[in-house]
């Protein structure tokens, strides 16, 4: 009975593997494209062994684990291939840049493991997994002509609207496990607009406004829709060719004489939860990694210390991921965090504040990316040394939204200008150009009740941009206050700062708006 019983189950699971189906690992159903499972097959009646007949009428499911990452990728194409002069001119392209390939491929290796689960996870074409490679050369700091950032190139208000934050200490276009959620967000939803992979990236590259229209364009010409159909910039027209081309490569590369670097399929970072503000210094030596590695995997931090209320998370090399646990639970050497911020409480120079705050010019500019030649306007976020004494680390809502916004600094030149014929007061002048009585008269060494003889000289320190009247004689070759001007009113040149000495507006023309640095 026993002998029996085993013959049975035998029998039945050789007929469950023949007739146990699954897609073409090389051409996935639509659905799975989709994000659709596929459906079980039951069998249904008794049990009969299996027989040559039966087994040459199924697939048989594979359970070999890929050889490596490319080979996990190919698995998972499932996209229709697109075939055109210009795909087979990207592959010439790349076939014969294998220097390139090469240095494109290794950056990846970082990367690459991550981006393939995730599309697993939603059932996404692997073929998804090598768009970095057209977009950045998955180099995570690549930064466009039009300002997109980051392995995915999202523009600014793209970027905020996946909820990329972009603020004065780090910039999650740039950031390895934000970026790649965004992008593959970004890619279902585009999918479902369009229900095919091509127009979908041609809108990921061109707008989806811009295939929209596009295809109304054809529909109302009675034109095919399709991607090669489609009127669009040449930049779209090759971006599908450049992936197709990529994807031809890592599908056969002996046959494009393209040898493609082992990348195992395994995790190449572990996620590591911070709950205290840290240089990234520290991060990497308890790590032992180099700092530059370390930033590699972190790419949107902008500073040199992570806020941990921001980013509660870093990630470190799979093997030294344990090692900075361990590193850490016995540091105890003093603080983690040797900056902070400080919100600046009013528009100043960048002396002042590098004054207020301890620094060097030099340093507070270096370490918060500050251009020349411009103020840091009220409400500003600025990394700051941080007192051996301060305890509390950054809150949330300023790591999260922190920001640094800059007024052009205000140059001025020495201008000589003439009273009016009937005479004029120190504050009259001074109404006129804008400017304090205390400096017309300060200036001119009279006193600020003062008034001016008919046609006399009057000596005025004016901003470059704000042109002076047709009373107005300028001294060009005395650019800047200092040159020729008494002590005392040396210090009008480059110091709106001070309310006495700037004038109360600006032409509209000299202000900007805030950005981020």
């Amino acid at each position: 009975m026993t002998r029996f019983l085993h013959l049975l189950m035998l029998a039945s699971l050789l007929w469950l593997a023949g007739c146990a189906t699954t897609a073409n690992p090389e051409a996935p159903s639509a659905t799975a494209a989709q994000g659709e499972g596929h459906s079980p097959l039951y069998p249904a009646g008794p049990l009969r062994p299996i027989t040559p007949g039966t087994a040459s009428s199924h697939t048989v499911a594979g359970i070999d684990a890929p050889a490596d990452l490319w080979d996990r990728i190919r698995r998972g194409f499932a996209m229709p291939d697109f075939d055109s002069e210009l795909v087979r001119d990207r592959e010439q392209w790349y076939a014969s840049r294998p220097d390139y390939m090469q240095r494109m491929t290794e950056r990846s290796r970082k990367y690459l493991f991550h981006i393939v689960e995730e599309l697993e996870r939603r059932n996404m074409p692997t073929e998804l997994a090598l768009l970095p490679y057209i977009e950045s050369a998955f180099n995570p700091q690549a930064v466009s002509s039009a300002k997109a950032a980051g392995m995915w190139q999202f523009m600014p208000a793209t970027g905020t609207y996946f909820d990329l934050k972009q603020n004065a200490f780090r910039d999650d276009r740039r950031d390895v496990l934000a970026s790649t959620r965004a992008a593959l967000d970004y890619l279902q939803k585009l999918y479902g607009m369009f229900g095919d992979w091509h127009l979908a990236l041609a809108a990921y590259n061109w707008g989806e406004g811009s295939v929209s229209r596009a295809i109304a364009r054809n529909e109302k010409q009675g034109l095919p829709t399709g991607y090669a159909d489609l009127s669009m910039p040449g930049e779209t027209r090759m971006y599908v060719p450049k992936l197709q081309a990529v994807k031809n490569i890592v599908a056969d590369p002996e046959r494009f004489g393209v040898e493609l670097p082992l990348i195992l399929n395994h995790p190449y970072f572990q996620s590591v939860e911070i709950t205290r503000d840290i240089d990234v210094s520290l991060v990497a030596s308890l790590a032992g990694i180099r700092e530059e590695d370390f930033r590699a995997l972190n790419p949107s931090l902008h500073r040199p210390v992570i806020l941990a209320a921001g980013m509660p998370r870093i990630l470190l090399p799979w093997d030294n991921a344990q090692v900075f646990r361990r590193n850490l639970e016995a540091y105890s050497e003093g603080q983690y965090a040797s900056w902070t911020v400080w919100t600046v409480p009013s528009t100043m120079s960048v002396a002042a504040a590098a004054q207020r705050t301890g620094m060097s010019e030099a340093d507070l500019r270096q370490v918060n990316g500050i251009p020349p030649r411009m103020m840091i306007k009220a409400g500003s976020a600025l990394m700051v040394p941080r007192a051996a004494t301060t305890r509390q680390d950054v809150s949330s809502h300023l790591a999260d939204n922190g920001q640094i916004a800059f007024a052009p600094e205000i140059v001025t030149r020495r201008t000589t200008v003439r009273a009016a014929k009937r005479g004029e007061t120190v504050a009259a002048i001074a109404r006129r150009y804008q400017v304090s009585a205390a400096d017309v008269a300060d200036w001119n060494d009279v006193k600020p009740s003062g008034r001016f003889k008919p046609g006399e000289a009057v000596t005025m320190y004016l901003p470059v941009r704000l042109a002076p009247t047709s009373l107005a004689r300028t001294n060009a070759k005395q650019p800047v206050a200092r040159a020729a001007a008494p002590a005392r009113a040396a210090k009008a040149t480059r110091t709106p700062a001070r309310s006495a000495s700037a004038p109360t507006r600006t032409s509209a023309k000299t202000r900007v708006s805030a950005r981020r640095p």
